[in-house]
C-alpha cells in the first residue's frame, strides 16, 4: 500500500475532546465538528504527534495496538477508507 505521506493539519486547527466511544473534532477553519470512532481518532494522533506517514506506517503502528488485519487485506482496506475519510473532512492532508 505504498503512496502518499499524510500528515495531521496543524494543532491550532482543531478541537479535540474525547466523549465516551467518540472523540469530538471542531475543525476551526470550516466550523465543523466531527464525531470519530476508532482507529480515526488514534490515526489522528499518531499523525499529529510521529508526524508525515504512509499508509503502510501507519497500519504498522496501529496493528501494535489493535487487531486490524493483514497489509493486503481487511486492515488495508479499513485504513484506507479511514484516510480518504479524515482527508475529506479536512483533518488530515496528502502530502
Amino acid at each position: 500500500m505504498a503512496g502518499p505521506r499524510y500528515r495531521a493539519v496543524g494543532s491550532d486547527m482543531l478541537i479535540v475532546e474525547p466523549l465516551d466511544l467518540f472523540t469530538a473534532v471542531f475543525h476551526r477553519p470550516s466550523g465543523l465538528t466531527h464525531l470519530l470512532t476508532e482507529p480515526a481518532p488514534q490515526i489522528l494522533d499518531l499523525l499529529a504527534n510521529g508526524g508525515a506517514m504512509t499508509a503502510d506506517a501507519l497500519l504498522r503502528a496501529l496493528s501494535r495496538h489493535y487487531e486490524l488485519g493483514d497489509a493486503e487485506g481487511d486492515g488495508a482496506a479499513m485504513l484506507h477508507a479511514r484516510l480518504m475519510e479524515l482527508e475529506a473532512a479536512g483533518l488530515i492532508e496528502a502530502a
